[in-house]
């Protein structure tokens, strides 16, 4: 009998799996849907570096068959920054999370967008710090209960999508995991495409986050984004923020794509 494989187990160390992520957690689509899009670009897959910190998102690159980085806590845009500017000919995708990258990690991020740094940059948002046992994150909604917020958020959640647009970002869209094929073909469209780009994709975190937010099962968030999310491309990014309330929306799309110079510290300076 032939033995039967999957068309991306190429791009995977099958000795890494089955992975360790929860069921009904929403990293391994994501995951699947960077591998499809890659599969679909193009690219060589000797050239697409994937790099990432600390935290369930963090532990992609473990598990894909390219030369990967698992990096200290908030550091993996620095980190990929440094092997862009080293070999310019390499493809760099920062996977990782919300709290990484937009916590201890959030001072890089927004330099590397105003700068245009050329990373593709996919995060992950769950609204809490799921890794470490469900902690309150910069984007965790208002009034959401975490271990750290037991009687609700009362900070302001980030909205990322309108950070990094501001910051300067080429690219900025945001998907959830039940938009698999807008999702892919918007991963697609950073990879060949110059410059700092985002992509928020919302995930569900049954094991920490939903639980406590009448989302205990990974179905019931996909249930409520299925319901409750909105695309709307080139939307108003002061409209983007996120709450989870049964009435809210959740605004999806494609909300930037334009052109403009990549870093580059060797160029020379204008004459005066």
């Amino acid at each position: 009998m032939k033995e039967l494989t999957h068309p991306l187990d190429k791009y995977l160390r099958q000795e890494r799996l089955p992975h360790i992520w929860c069921p009904g957690c929403g990293i391994g689509t994501t995951l699947g849907c960077f591998l499809k899009a890659l599969d679909e670009s193009g690219l060589n897959p000797d050239k697409v570096v994937m790099v990432s910190g600390i935290g369930c998102t963090g532990r992609a690159p473990g598990y894909v068959n390219l030369d990967s980085f698992h990096t200290t806590h908030g550091r993996a845009i620095p980190f990929a920054t440094g092997m862009k500017l080293a070999n310019p000919e390499l493809t760099l995708v920062v996977l990782s999370g919300d709290g990484d990258l937009f916590a201890i990690g959030g001072n890089h991020i927004i330099h590397a967008a105003a700068r245009n740094v050329d990373l593709k940059v996919i995060c992950v948002t769950n609204f809490n710090y799921g890794m470490t046992g469900g902690q309150v994150a910069p984007t965790t909604p208002l009034n959401s209960v975490t271990t750290t917020t037991p009687y609700g958020n009362t900070i302001y959640p980030l909205n990322l999508v309108w950070l990094m647009a501001s910051a300067g970002a080429v690219y900025v869209a945001r998907w959830t995991i039940v938009h698999v094929h807008l999702l892919i073909r918007s991963i697609k469209e950073i990879l060949q495409k110059p410059g700092f780009c985002f992509i928020e994709v919302i995930s569900p975190c049954p094991t920490c986050f939903g639980r406590r937010n009448k989302f205990p099962r990974g179905v019931d968030m996909l249930n409520y984004l299925r319901k409750n999310s909105e695309i709307k491309p080139n939307a108003d990014l002061h409209e983007t923020g996120i709450d989870l309330r049964e009435d809210s929306k959740i605004i999806i799309g494609k909300f930037v794509d334009i052109e403009r110079p990549q870093f580059n510290p060797m160029a020379e300076l204008p004459e005066e």
